[in-house]
């Protein structure tokens, strides 16, 4: 009975930290590859103004995605560690999501804090060029998480 409580407790924990990829991850793709491009026919007003008021929902959702999936992910490697009796040894795919991972929370930290920061200002004051100078540096920064998530994925499914 235990085992299989233990067995259900890892399997819940991984459907909240795939899942919570797939908000995170899945909201990059459409942002970066649907989205953005058909903003683009806006006015800058309109569209610095649309794409700030997204981002905030957005990048909530995540920081919300973020938390669940690093106490899931912590969550499993303890599940496996007491299962293993002590005897445990992290798998390399594993150590390479996990710190990928870190690095993907780093860069939406800045991106929330910094990049956010800027844009909500140029919103608030009208400043489009500014508005339109943050959410390029918030596009590049978002590119380079989806590569690195995207990374992660493969390599994991891949090892």
């Amino acid at each position: 009975m235990a085992a299989q409580c233990a067995a259900m407790l890892y399997n819940a924990l991984k459907l909240t930290h795939v899942l919570s990829i797939i908000v995170w991850i899945g909201g990059m793709v459409f942002a970066h590859f649907f989205l953005r491009p058909a903003v683009q026919m806006l006015e800058p007003p309109q569209r610095v103004a649309l794409m700030h008021g997204v981002l905030q929902r957005f990048l909530g959702a995540v920081a919300i995605a973020i938390v669940a999936v690093l106490t899931s992910g912590l969550g499993m490697i303890g599940a496996v560690s007491i299962g293993a009796g002590g005897a445990f040894s992290m798998p390399l795919d594993w150590t390479i999501m996990a710190t990928l991972g870190i690095v993907m929370m780093g860069i939406f930290a800045y991106i929330y804090f910094a990049l956010l920061s800027r844009l909500e200002q140029a919103v608030a004051a009208s400043d489009w060029p500014a508005g339109g100078l943050a959410l390029a540096s918030i596009r590049t920064w978002v590119g380079v998480n989806l590569l690195i998530g995207v990374v992660i994925v493969v390599l994991t499914l891949l090892m």
